[in-house]
């Protein structure tokens, strides 16, 4: 199928392209236009009339979502957390563990592998998984089971990674625990290590991005906040160019300014994210979050004592908001398509449109909302 005339997210810029989907692939792009089609041959085409065409979004970073949970370990909660996520726009992710017992996160992350390889039809694809946790600060552990925490063990977390055939493409650290730089060291010789849930000052993130961390977990949130005297984690990272950012723009994490201000941090290296719980897509009412009481009340996911835990919008719906706050709509797409698939180093097969990548794309109109969504060229 050749789809002609829409406006092509390509390189970080909209112009108007056609491209050619056979199988599951992209395989041709005009420039701008492609050659016509030979009818006879039973070659199809349409025209798309001026629509924008994004990529499939990637989320880095989500727990959960109708009423299922990563580390459940469920096989079919899992599928039907892949099924929403792919009929929202966001058709590529990794999922995101807690703090948990290593058992327990063993068997999600082998639940994960077994839905990587199988990608079942009409499924987002699972393209790796985040280790978040349990290697985090007693003082920042947020939503996070403190009963399980943990110092940097990279004897436990290669189990893990092996146990996955190396499924995990981010794994999370506070580097003000012991030994954080030598786990470092040897885990980003692995994965992508990403700086999260923590108290560090400047000197101790700096140790750690020194060793080879090059990720932080949901910019400020559960870490220090930007001090003219305390730079923190936050001036840490923002001055290192080969540093990206996660960032929840789901409307109650972050104040729209701060969010703007987070662009211009970290320019070109902001990774869009949604932190979604198990109450995503769910109605109001009581969940549950790695052995605690969330409560989903007025969109906002919280514990018993008020804390607020993950988020209960998909990272479709936080790109939108992203663009409402004023972020350049170009600028945000990047943040939720081609940034997240190279941190878990899956930029080969997934989000851009590309020939060769998969034809997991999005037609929407000129405010990006969705309109139609095509999965490995089958629209759902």
């Amino acid at each position: 199928m050749i789809y002609r005339n829409a406006e092509v997210f390509i390189d970080g810029q909209f112009r108007i392209c056609d491209f050619e989907v056979k199988g599951d692939k992209i395989v041709a792009l005009g420039n701008p236009y492609l050659p016509a089609i030979n009818e006879a041959a039973g070659d199809e085409e349409t025209d798309l009339d001026g629509y924008y065409v994004i990529p499939g979004l990637v989320d880095v970073h989500t727990h959960g979502s109708m009423n299922a949970d990563f580390s459940d370990g469920d096989y079919e909660g899992l599928k039907s957390m892949a099924a929403y996520l792919a009929k929202s726009g966001v058709t590529s992710f990794a999922p995101a563990g807690m703090t948990l017992p290593y058992e327990t996160l063993a068997v999600a992350f082998a639940t994960g592998k077994k839905l990587h390889d199988e990608c079942p039809e009409g499924c987002a694809r699972l393209m790796g998984i985040h280790m978040e946790g349990p290697f985090f600060s007693e003082k920042k552990k947020g939503a996070q089971n403190g009963a399980y925490l943990r110092d940097p063990d990279f004897d436990a977390f290669k189990e893990l990674f092996d146990g996955c055939d190396g499924l995990v493409r981010i794994v999370d650290v506070a580097p003000e625990l012991p030994g954080a730089a030598e786990f470092t060291a040897k885990a980003a010789e692995l994965t992508t290590v990403s700086i999260a849930h923590t108290d560090a000052t400047y000197e101790e993130a700096c140790a750690v991005l020194d060793a080879g961390a090059k990720h932080l977990t949901h910019l400020y949130n559960a870490m220090p906040p930007i001090h003219h005297r305390k730079p923190g984690v936050i001036g840490a990272g923002s001055e290192r160019e080969d540093v990206i950012a996660e960032l929840i723009c789901d409307g109650y994490h972050i104040h729209p300014s701060s969010i703007r201000m987070a662009f211009k941090l970290f320019p070109g290296r902001i990774c869009l994210i949604s932190d979604s719980l198990r109450c995503c897509g769910m109605p109001e009412g009581k969940y549950e979050l790695g052995g605690q009481d969330v409560f989903l009340k007025g969109g906002v996911a919280r514990l018993e004592d008020g804390t607020i835990a993950g988020s209960a919008s998909n990272v479709y719906t936080c790109m939108l908001n992203a663009i409402e706050y004023g972020v350049p709509k170009e600028t945000a797409v990047t943040a939720a398509t081609i940034t997240p698939a190279r941190e878990i180093g899956a930029d080969d097969q997934i989000g851009s449109i590309a020939e060769g990548k998969y034809a997991d794309f999005i037609i929407c109109g000129e405010d990006l909302k969705p309109q139609r969504i095509f999965l490995g060229g089958v629209e759902l």
